[in-house]
Order: C-alpha cells, then structure tokens, then sequence
C-alpha cells in the first residue's frame, strides 16, 4: 500500500511517500480503507519534533511510529473474528492518537478505539474534518470549561480547524460567543454563528475592558498572563498548545483558586461518546464541516507547508481516493 513515513525529524521534506506492506488486523481490529485524513498544527509538531517534550514520548532520535496522521474518515475493508461493532463497508470516522497511522492507503485499529459509523448524510471529507476540530473544542469547552449557557466564551483563532468548531459549540450550548480573527476571516466566522466577531489587526480585545466567562486560545498565540485581566473572577483560560509556562499557571492557578489556566491533551481524551455526540450534531444542523482546501496523499509536503503558514481557514483535508 502507498503511505507517507518520516525517518527523521525536520521540515515537510522529511515526508515521503513509500511503499510498504498492507497491514493485516489481528482477532479484535478492524482494517480501514482510508478514504479522507487531515494535515494539522498538530501534524507538523509532531513531525519537527517541537516541542521536546514530543521527542520524550515519540521518540528521542527519531519518530518511533513513522506513519504520521491521526484523524480518518473511510470503510471498513475487513474485520477481526472477535469484532462485533463493525462489519465489511460500515462508513466510519475515527481517530488513532496512540498508534499514528492514517496517512496510509489501509490502517488497521482495535474496535474499542475511538471509531464510530457515520452519519448517513455525511463526506468523507466532512467526517474527518469535523474528527480533526470539533473533537478538541468539545473537550476543551465542555469538558475541561464546563462551559454554561448564557456564558460569555471569546475563541482566539475562530476561522482555524478548532476555533471554527469551537464557535459552533459554544453556541450549541448557547454560550454569548465572541471570536477572534484576522479581517479577511470576519464573514466566515459571523457565518459560524458568532454573535460578536473582533478583527485583532484592529482591536486587541485584552483593553477593550470586555470581560469573558472563557477565554479559548484556540491557536496558543495568546497566553494566561496577557488574557486574565479580561476573565471574571472565576473565569477560565484554555490554550491548544502545551508548554512549561502553562503547566506552571495550571499548578498555581490550581493552589490560588479563581481564575484559572488550563491545557488538556485533547487527542488523548477522545472516545466513541464524543464522535457520536458529534455524528448527532451533524445531523441536527447544530454544526458543520469547514474545509480550507484539499490535496491528494502524494502532495503532503505541500500541504504541511500550507499549514505551517498559519493562515488556513478550518480543516486541511488530504484525500486517498484513487
């Protein structure tokens, strides 16, 4: 089968597309056809290797699981004898956090993992692309900020691949949403149901003397120390992106009590519940998929590239269909 792999560590170059053998599933897998998968913030870190603490887990010299790709969208081509969840052609979405993986023709997955049929009236595309953000907003919103109705939630970030979801479902659980984005953005994130839209090459909405039950760094450019003047008195600040000094204002914002500062490892947390809370979303019209632009396996270079611009508009969707 035709996968990408990465030996080393480095810039988008190190990917390469290979061939290599087909994956056979063991008694309690299921083996994927691989139809859509993305390319992420997360892709690329994890492909440089920074932060080092990637380097800790994945592998200090080099990638110790060298298919890169964690969210996929496709069919079931086969399944273990032990399988009772899944059947040959179920539509399924997932993810494989622990394993890597879906940027490859065929990955092969234990059914407990977080993969789920989809919706009937669902894409590929749409499926993976809402695996890639929404399932990191809903933690970050509703698991980790136990976000209220009537709330007032600001999303930095809002027309990027978490952002865009985190609009959505903070206004599902009918949160006062204001997002943050750049000018040519403005319409896309009013579109997403935001009732308040700050263009941040304008206004810096940290001196506006606006205060937020919520503040969601959705694309970690803000940190805690510049946003808690803007939080009320037991507001809460997220950031997507780890590092020493948010894991120091966790430990002390934890001890203090008040505001406080808050990172989870979103990809880790995931689970059948959440992709189904999400399929059902998805078929109420409550949230929708936002795609930027799309390219084929063989142009994965391209489309880290793209990412690592900073500017894309949602979800980078990198299609395997032949």
């Amino acid at each position: 089968m035709k996968a990408i792999a990465a030996t080393k560590y480095g810039p988008p170059e190190v990917l390469q597309l290979r061939e290599v053998d087909t994956p056979v599933p063991k008694n309690n897998e299921v083996r994927i056809k691989v139809h859509t998968a993305v390319v992420g913030p997360a892709d690329c870190a994890f492909r440089k290797g920074k932060p080092f603490i990637i380097k800790l887990i994945y592998g200090f010299t080099k990638p110790r699981l060298p298919i890169p790709g964690v969210e996929l969208a496709g069919e079931i081509e086969t399944a273990g004898k032990d399988v009772k969840s899944f059947k040959k052609g179920d539509r399924v979405f997932g993810m494989s956090p622990d394993r890597f993986g879906a940027h490859a023709e065929y990955l092969c997955l234990p059914e407990k993992k977080p993969l789920v049929v989809m919706s009937n009236d669902m894409t590929y595309e749409e499926a993976v692309g809402i695996c890639d953000g929404a399932t990191t907003a809903l933690t970050f919103l509703r698991d980790s900020a136990k976000i209220q109705n009537g709330q007032k939630v600001l999303i930095n970030g809002a027309s990027g691949a978490v952002g865009a979801y985190a609009v959505q479902i903070a206004k599902h659980f009918e949160a006062h949403v204001t997002g943050v984005c750049s000018s040519s953005n403005l319409d896309l994130v009013k579109g997403l149901g935001a009732d308040r839209v700050i263009d941040y090459t304008e206004e810096d909405f940290t001196k506006s003397g606006e205060f937020y039950d919520v503040i969601f760094d959705a694309v970690g450019k803000l940190s805690f120390a510049r946003c808690k003047g803007s939080l009320n008195q037991n507001g809460v600040y997220l950031t997507t992106v780890i590092s020493v000094k948010i894991f120091r204002n966790m430990l002390w914002t934890a001890l203090l009590g008040g505001k406080k500062a808050k990172f989870v490892t979103a990809g880790l947390k995931q689970n059948k519940d959440n992709l189904n809370f999400l399929n059902e979303l998805f078929e109420a019209g409550k949230i929708k998929a936002v795609i930027d632009r799309r390219f084929p396996l063989g142009q994965i270079v391209e489309a880290h590239h793209y990412v690592e611009t900073g500017h894309k508009k949602g979800n980078v969707i990198i299609n395997l269909e032949t």
